[in-house]
């Protein structure tokens, strides 16, 4: 297995459309504004997130059960950016489109500039030849809000690429998250 470096990930997103929109360096500044990074780096991608949230709320004393989820535990949220609660999480996507390849396994570690403030990041790996937008957790471990900004930088993807590819991807078995677009909640 190997890790794979920034010509890798350039390659295949402009060849192979690993990656849409994709950005090939790491963006700072936008407009004369300083954002948090995302875009190509050393040995990964540092995705945005889009500017569509659904945060955790107990308005309704619905149960969070995944096998039948109540879409009344969440409120949606429009914006640049969305503040989560204490204690709480919101969800939201990738601004960026990904098609993975079958011998390549993504994983998602959070940034350092929210880890530091007590948000963390939680994604499940990409699995071979899954494609969609990323949906992302964001938990707020703190007792204050938190906010999270949008198109901006939110986590890193490391692509891990195998010796050989798997005999069976996630396209094969038909996953049920398969093209999934924007935020898309728990499916039994």
């Amino acid at each position: 297995m190997t890790i794979r470096s920034d010509r890798w990930i350039r390659e295949m997103a402009l060849e192979h459309g690993m990656i849409e929109p994709f950005e090939p360096g790491q963006v700072r500044m936008v407009e004369d504004r300083k954002v948090i990074s995302y875009g190509t780096s050393s040995y990964g991608y540092d995705v945005r997130c889009a500017p569509s949230f659904k945060v955790f709320t107990n308005i309704h004393s619905a149960v969070v059960d995944p096998k039948a989820f109540d879409e009344r535990s969440f409120v949606d949220i429009e914006g640049e950016s969305c503040i989560v609660p204490p204690n709480s999480f919101a969800l939201a996507s990738t601004v960026e489109y990904f098609r993975i390849p079958r011998d390549v396994l993504t994983l998602c570690v959070g940034k350092s500039t929210y880890a530091r403030c007590g948000i963390i990041v939680n994604v499940t790996p990409l699995e071979p030849e899954w494609e969609g937008h990323v949906t992302l957790e964001f938990s707020n471990t703190t007792n204050l809000p938190a906010k999270i900004y949008a198109n901006e930088g939110v986590s890193q993807l490391v692509f891990i690429q195998a010796d050989e590819a798997c005999d069976t991807s996630y396209r094969d078995r038909g996953g049920k998250y398969q093209g999934q677009r924007g935020v898309t909640l728990p499916r039994p």
